[in-house]
């Protein structure tokens, strides 16, 4: 998974092996599942030595843990460009809304094994990295509430919805209608798939307030 930055130097050449990690992890996890990986696979995935994986990363567990915080990161990191373009573009809230689907569903295409694992791993309660994930979870959560509370106070959208619940529900459509497209119907484009989302986007959320 490729960082936001790219840093210089001793930084440049640590990152780019902790991005190599982190592919490897990734991949692997989604393709035998967590317990069932080892080190040793990661590391040979990664094409580097074990003592690298712990010179990086204290365990992993550790490692998984910083590779959630990675994703999500670079994933809400697009939301909120995407969202920032609209704005610039002088779009409404819903066309912000929009090219956050968009950005959602373009993130999911590029990173289909990342996605598949923390969609698996949200549904997990004996994880030690709950915590982490619930977090990380928040954030990509908080960047929709932003646009919709933005939307509310200019009265683009209703003051009737739920803020919270409607960020979490156009954050689950975007996920799960994309691992369907990505496993059942990958002939379909990104184009397409998009529509559709903007299609429902436009009946479930826009609207104006009453007077």
């Amino acid at each position: 998974m490729e960082s936001t930055s790219v840093p210089s130097g001793g930084s440049s050449r640590r990152e780019a092996t902790r991005q190599k990690l982190y592919e490897a992890a990734v991949t692997l996890i989604a393709e035998q599942g967590f317990s069932a990986t080892t080190v040793d696979e990661i590391a040979e995935r990664a094409g580097v030595a074990k003592g690298t994986v712990y010179y990086n990363f204290a365990s992993k567990s550790v490692l998984f843990e910083e590779l959630l915080r990675h994703g999500v990161g670079l994933l809400t990191a697009s939301l909120r460009e995407a969202a920032e373009q609209s704005d610039r573009d002088g779009g409404s809230k819903v066309d912000a809304l929009d090219a956050m689907i968009r950005a959602g569903l373009g993130f999911i295409a590029r990173y289909p094994s990342f996605t598949q694992l923390y969609v698996a791993e949200l549904w997990r309660t004996n994880r030690a990295w709950q915590s982490t994930l619930m977090v990380v979870r928040r954030e990509v959560v908080a960047a929709i509430e932003d646009v919709l509370r933005e939307g509310v106070a200019a009265g683009e959208f209703s003051d009737e919805i739920d803020v919270p619940l409607t960020a979490a529900a156009l954050v689950g459509m975007v996920l799960v209608a994309a691992l369907d497209w990505q496993a059942f119907q990958p002939e379909r484009s990104l184009d397409d798939v998009h529509a559709s989302l903007s299609r429902l986007l436009q009946g479930r959320v826009s609207g104006s307030r009453t007077a």
